[in-house]
This record gives structure tokens, sequence and C-alpha cells, in this order.
């Protein structure tokens, strides 16, 4: 499983964005398949809003893949 730090300039990132961004999936039509397939967790709990805003420090679980640390660009 990799972990993944990921920088946003940006206030929040929504999570279907944040999976395609890290690389993780290819298309935001994957991203939905793994949320509603309960393979996502934010912050250690399941996320089930596929437009979720993630922000700086917020952790992001996908079974299997990834762990993605969410920080802020300096």
């Amino acid at each position: 499983m990799e972990n993944l730090k990921i920088a946003i300039k940006t206030e929040y990132i929504t999570l279907t964005n944040l999976l395609k961004y890290a690389g993780v999936v290819m298309s935001g039509g994957q991203a939905h398949e793994l949320i509603e397939g309960g393979f996502v967790s934010l912050n250690g709990k399941p996320a089930t809003e596929k437009r979720k805003k993630i922000y700086a420090g917020d952790v992001v679980a996908v079974k299997g893949l990834a762990t993605i640390t969410v920080c802020n660009e300096d």
C-alpha cells in the first residue's frame, strides 16, 4: 500500500477529485465506485459522500491501494 502526501493550493478539494489528483483512480466513475463500495475512509471513518470537502490535515485511506495525507502547498 502506498503512502502519499498531496499538497493542495486551495482551501479544500473534493474527495473524488483528490482520488484522481493523487493518481489512485483514472476517472471520477472509478472514484464513485470505490466510495460507494465502502473502500474509502476519511480520518478513520467510512467516507460516503462523493463531494465531501477534504482539507489540509485530513487522511484518506483506500483499502489495499493507498493512504493519502493532505497538506497545504507551501
